[in-house]
């Protein structure tokens, strides 16, 4: 972004600095649809998609799962975009992602205190433990530097901070991808390993963020 630009925007505030030209924005969007089309091929020709998906997609669990997951994806695309607008407020960032932290948290913490003790371990180890956050991090590899080419179109401060979230924004999309093949259910394990996964890519785009979305 120019500092021409830059100034034209502070001067009109962040809600007049979130308006992009209509090429912009159709060149944003289709960078992060490439992005999730190639999240998904991975994951189609890595892993393949659940054969019993249809008969998951009708169970409680499995609702909760996505809502969680999408929960997640949502509060964190919402910080990467207020992160990039210079001037923006992002006081109630962290209460949007905490939200569905905690309740999947509280949840997880239910199931397992109310669970027979010889069922307890399963519940948060899964049979998936070791693979998951490594492969939710796999998926996120085409989403992240989507993400970050669409932050760069905005203007934004705190790099590092927004790096992170830029991250955690494409490893939240991982996840979300990821459910279509995950066979595990329990919340506790949810609660704990996808956001693992999650956390790897918002670590990584940390680490780039001031070497990539600097202007």
């Amino acid at each position: 972004m120019k500092t021409d630009d830059l100034i034209a925007m502070l001067a009109s505030g962040p809600d007049v600095a979130a308006a992009a030209p209509p090429g912009a924005r159709w060149r944003t969007a289709a960078t992060l649809g490439a992005g999730l089309l190639a999240s998904v091929a991975l994951m189609a020709t890595l892993l393949g998609v659940r054969p019993n998906l249809a008969q998951l997609a009708l169970q409680a669990d499995f609702l909760i799962k996505v809502a969680f997951v999408a929960g997640v994806c949502l509060a964190a695309w919402h910080a990467s975009r207020r992160l990039g607008l210079p001037g923006a407020n992002t006081g109630t960032l962290l209460a949007w992602l905490a939200v569905p932290l905690l309740l999947m948290w509280l949840l997880g913490a239910i199931t397992v205190a109310t669970a027979a003790p010889e069922q307890r371990a399963e519940l948060f180890w899964g049979t998936t433990w070791r693979s998951c956050p490594l492969l939710i991090a796999l998926l996120s590899l085409p989403m992240l530097p989507a993400v970050l080419r669409a932050m760069r179109q905005l203007a934004p401060t705190r790099l590092r901070l927004a790096g992170a979230a830029a991250g955690f924004a494409a490893g939240g999309t991982a996840a979300l991808v990821y459910c279509l093949h995950c066979p595990e259910m329990a919340a506790s394990f949810i609660g704990f390993w996808y956001v693992l996964g999650m956390l790897v890519p918002a670590v990584i785009g940390a680490l780039l963020g001031p070497k990539v979305l600097a202007w």
